[in-house]
């Protein structure tokens, strides 16, 4: 099964555009109403509050581009961000046969996948991906691939 929301990207790409602009535009409206207006007085401030802190909730949700591949024998995880230089971008492929299990954490608006698989080394890893941008049924849909290859493991082993 193949998932990912890769055709989104510019969408999200627009959307951080927009916080840009709407910041700086916040600015200039803040520098000329303290300089020259002071028509707003102490409220001019949330001019620039409230565009900052929409910026950093759209950024602290994670890496907004997730694409998942299960064909074959392996699987495959792709984690990225929009603005490349904000974060290093997650590529994991692993073969089917290491994943243990994994789990989905939701908090609020930000979403968490858990994966974990068998390592020689130390036992097992955990690998954390972001997918907060992927909707509900894409999540679903997830789910029930990892379902199906962490159900095909556990019967190998018995």
């Amino acid at each position: 099964m193949r998932l990912s929301n890769r055709n989104k990207a510019s969408v999200y790409n627009s959307l951080s555009t927009l916080l840009l602009m709407i910041i700086v535009f916040g600015i200039l409206v803040f520098i000329v109403n303290k300089y020259r207006f002071n028509i707003l007085g102490i409220e001019s401030y949330l001019l620039i509050i409230i565009p900052i802190l929409m910026l950093i909730i759209f950024h602290l949700a994670g890496r907004q581009i997730f694409e998942y591949d299960s064909d074959g024998e392996a699987l495959n995880f792709k984690n990225r961000n929009v603005v490349p230089f904000l974060s290093k971008p997650l590529h994991d492929e692993f073969p089917k046969y290491k994943l243990l299990k994994y789990d989905v954490i939701s908090m609020f608006f930000i979403k968490r996948l858990y994966i974990t698989v068998s390592s020689k080394n130390s036992g097992s890893t955990i690998l954390k991906y972001q997918i907060s941008y992927l909707t509900r049924k894409e999540v679903n849909d997830l789910k029930i691939s990892l379902n199906k290859v962490v159900k095909a493991n556990k019967e190998k082993k018995d």
